[in-house]
């Protein structure tokens, strides 16, 4: 066995596999300026693997949501957001870098690869290129979908690729995007306040899987919410739902079932992109196991 795939093997090693070992240099523990996209304004806590970047992803001088982001995966662990009803259509899909990524002390705002007319050597080092994506058999899956989003500005911040993971269409356009909307209804027909979700993404136990060589390839997608408050006659069949409820859903259909079962009956395009809903205390079990931290998404349990 190489030494690589021995130091794959734990689930701590495996996971700073998956984000390509540990960064030298500085890296920044602060989301200090968008505290607003977490519940009780309180990030996750129990992550605490080296070599993370939080990002306050800011676009048109506005901080929008938030990522914990690793350069060497050049992929993001998980995105906060709060759910907003839409007031429009799903914008058109200019994708976007981050200059914070190369210089310390570049622009904290994201730019359109349009406006770049020759990228620099180190912005392609340090991240994901929509190149990186083109014949891959991957597309750019949101962990912050852009629907969420309230405003055309919020739907637009939500095309940077530091937001995205490569993601089968299996996955993107069918089951994980049926979770997407159904949180949605939950959110417009029952919360009475603020919705905070958190998506994320859990990586292989086995030798990391890259796009292009480059882009870290995710096993499973998983996602929390947390609504604290909502109505006060909600449905019977709904009241396991609130105040948190979670979900983990397949993007290999070829993965084991021990996470997530597959449906044998489900239609060809979904098969094996199957999404498994689970109360938050079982995601945080899973997502404990297989990282080997004792995660706690929302500040008090959502309480």
């Amino acid at each position: 066995m190489s030494q690589k795939k021995k130091f794959c093997t734990g689930a701590l090693p495996l996971l700073l596999c998956w984000l390509g070992g540990q960064v030298l240099g500085e890296i920044s523990d602060d989301f200090s300026h968008c505290l607003d996209s977490f519940y009780n304004k309180t990030p996750p806590k129990g992550i605490d693997a080296a070599g993370y970047q939080p990002i306050c992803q800011r676009y048109k001088n506005q901080y929008h949501f938030a990522s914990l982001y690793h350069r060497q995966s050049r992929a993001p662990l998980y995105s906060a957001y709060r759910l907003g009803l839409a007031d429009g259509k799903r914008p058109n899909n200019t994708w976007k870098y981050e200059p914070q990524l190369v210089f310390s002390r570049a622009s904290s705002e994201m730019t359109p690869f349009q406006f770049a007319t020759s990228m620099d050597q180190n912005v392609i080092e340090s991240q994901a290129m929509s190149n990186d994506y083109r014949n891959s058999n991957f597309t750019r899956g949101h962990l912050n979908p852009s629907m969420h989003q309230k405003t055309k500005e919020n739907r637009q911040a939500t095309f940077t690729l530091t937001n995205v993971v490569p993601q089968r269409a299996g996955s993107n356009g069918g089951s994980w995007n049926g979770l997407e909307n159904e949180v949605l209804k939950r959110f417009k027909a029952y919360c009475t306040g603020s919705m905070h979700v958190i998506t994320g993404v859990l990586p292989y136990e086995s030798e990391p899987l890259r796009i292009n060589n480059r882009v870290s390839v995710p096993e499973y997608m998983w996602s929390a919410y947390c609504c604290p408050s909502n109505r006060s006659d909600l449905p019977a069949h709904m009241q396991s739902f609130f105040p948190t409820h979670a979900a983990v859903g397949r993007n290999d259909p070829n993965s084991g079932e021990e996470i997530v079962p597959i449906n044998v009956k489900a239609k060809a395009f979904t098969r094996g992109y199957d999404v498994r809903r689970m109360s938050l205390e079982t995601l945080e079990g899973i997502l404990a196991q297989r990282l080997a931290m004792s995660v706690s998404l929302f500040h008090g349990q959502c309480q």
